[in-house]
C-alpha cells in the first residue's frame, strides 16, 4: 500500500495506518454501524487493500458510537435495497480478514449482532466490555446467520452454537468470555486504553512465525494430519529463513526484546 493510502476515508468507515498497525473504524453510528450495500462494498475494498499491504502487521477494528456493529442493515433489507450479491461480498470480506497475514483484533462495545458478531468471529482476537450484547438473531428475520454457522461452533462448541443460533438470543460480554467467545474483557470506561495496551502486547509477539501460525490455525479443523504436517514443515522453514527469526535470535543473545521490522 503506497503512502497515499495512510488514511482511507469511505462513506461508512475509515482506515488509518500507523506504522505496522492499521486502524479500521466502522462509521455509521446513526444506524448502530449497520452495514448496507455501500458498506459491504467498502469493507471488502479496505480488507483487500489491507491484505496486500506489505508494511502492516496488525489490524484493529472498532465501531464508532454505541455499537460495534449490528450487521446487515435491516431497514434497507426490508425496503428491498439489499441485493442478493450482498451475502457473497460479505463472506468474501470476512474470509479476507480471517486469512490475511496480519493479526486482526477487534474491540466490542455495545452491540455486536448478526454480521457484527460474524465480523468479530473472523478476527483473531476479540476484546469486549462486560455490558456488550452479542448474538446472531438472523433466525428471527427468517435468515441464516451467514457463516456464523461455520465459525461460532469452532469457538464455543456445537451445543452452545446451536442454542445461540436457533434461539437467536443475546448474551453479554461476561458470558461471552466465560464460554470462550471473546478473549479479553476490559472495563467500560477504560476500553480504548486497555485495547491499545493489548495491541502493544501482541505486537511484541507478532513475528513472521506468529503469522504463519495463524495460517495453520485457519485450517486446523479442515485438513488431515498429513496435509497439515506438511504445511507446518513448509511454513516452519520459512519462519527459520525470515528476518524476524534472525532478529529473535540476536535479541536473545543480547538479552533484549525483539524488534520486528
Amino acid at each position: 500500500m503506497p503512502d497515499a493510502y495512510e488514511t482511507l476515508s469511505y462513506d461508512t468507515l475509515r482506515f488509518h495506518r500507523d506504522g505496522p498497525i492499521g486502524w479500521l473504524e466502522l462509521r455509521r453510528p446513526q444506524r448502530l454501524n449497520a452495514i448496507a450495500m455501500r458498506g459491504v462494498e467498502e469493507l471488502l475494498d479496505v480488507a483487500q487493500r489491507v491484505a496486500a499491504d506489505p508494511v502492516l502487521r496488525m489490524v484493529a477494528i472498532t465501531g464508532q458510537g454505541r455499537a460495534f456493529s449490528t450487521g446487515i442493515d435491516l431497514k434497507d433489507l426490508a425496503a428491498g435495497l439489499i441485493e442478493p450479491r450482498y451475502f457473497d461480498l460479505w463472506e468474501r470480506t470476512l474470509r479476507v480478514f480471517e486469512t490475511m497475514d496480519k493479526l486482526v483484533l477487534c474491540l466490542i462495545r455495545g452491540y455486536a449482532l448478526g454480521g457484527g458478531l460474524q465480523l468479530a468471529l473472523a478476527a483473531d482476537l476479540r476484546v469486549c466490555t462486560p455490558s456488550a450484547r452479542l448474538g446472531l438473531p438472523a433466525i428471527k428475520e427468517g435468515l441464516i446467520p451467514g457463516l456464523g454457522t461455520w465459525r461460532l461452533a469452532r469457538y464455543i462448541g456445537l451445543g452452545r452454537a446451536k442454542a445461540m443460533i436457533i434461539g437467536g438470543a443475546m448474551i453479554d460480554g461476561t458470558e461471552a468470555q466465560r464460554i470462550g467467545l471473546v478473549d479479553h474483557l476490559v472495563e467500560e470506561g477504560e476500553a480504548e486504553t486497555a485495547f491499545e495496551a493489548l495491541i502493544a502486547d501482541y505486537a511484541g509477539t507478532n513475528s513472521a512465525g506468529c503469522r504463519y501460525a495463524k495460517a495453520l490455525l485457519a485450517d486446523c479443523f479442515d485438513v488431515g494430519f498429513g496435509h497439515f504436517f506438511a504445511n507446518y514443515l513448509a511454513l516452519q522453514r520459512r519462519a527459520l529463513e525470515s528476518a524476524d527469526f534472525a532478529e529473535a535470535m540476536t535479541a536473545y543473545r543480547e538479552d533484549r526484546p525483539a524488534v520486528w521490522g
